[in-house]
């Protein structure tokens, strides 16, 4: 049992995580569910609940919680389902060769258009800050700089679908 939540801290929310949890909150509320993750800046808690087909999410604002109970761990199949539930589909089902030709258009097209890019395994790298994984669409980019994150999303977005080296392919 955990009183003063918000005093608390991300180091010691971590303790939380991936834990099915009560969650005391003002006027005598009570929310149960597996604690996926806690907002750093409000202390806010997400809690998920699984549901026949899919899963429910839960947010308690942190001003509102007073206790937080550890109910049990996280069993493996349980963790997985935390961690993969909300995460975008990734488009596995593409064979070796597909990914291949993706990554050789998208790094074609961002050389054509004088952005530096490299291939680092099944990453391309670009300008140093700026990683795109499989299956290499806009929302496969990841970037700590939003500037050049949104720039190479966008730029990704214009590339002609009529490019011969993915004609059909659907990227």
């Amino acid at each position: 049992m955990q009183c003063g939540w918000s005093l608390l801290g991300p180091l010691q929310w971590l303790r939380y995580i991936n834990r099915e949890v009560k969650v005391r909150a003002g006027n005598d509320e009570e929310h149960r569910g597996w604690l996926l993750t806690v907002d750093p800046v409000s202390a806010s808690v997400v809690l998920v609940n699984f549901r026949k087909g899919g899963a429910s999410v839960q947010v308690v604002m942190g001003h509102a919680v007073e206790e937080v109970e550890v109910l049990k761990e996280a069993d493996d199949e349980t963790a997985e389902r935390l961690r993969t539930t909300f995460l975008p589909q990734r488009t596995l089902s593409l064979d070796p060769v597909e990914l291949r030709r993706r990554r050789g258009a998208i790094c074609k097209w961002l050389q054509k258009n004088r952005i530096p890019v490299e291939e680092a395994g099944e990453e391309l790298r670009v300008a140093g800050v700026l990683i795109i994984m499989a299956p290499y669409r806009p929302e496969d980019c990841c970037s700590s700089n939003q500037i050049i994150l949104g720039r190479i999303q966008r730029l990704i977005q214009t590339r002609p679908e009529t490019d011969p080296l993915t004609a059909g392919s659907g990227v």
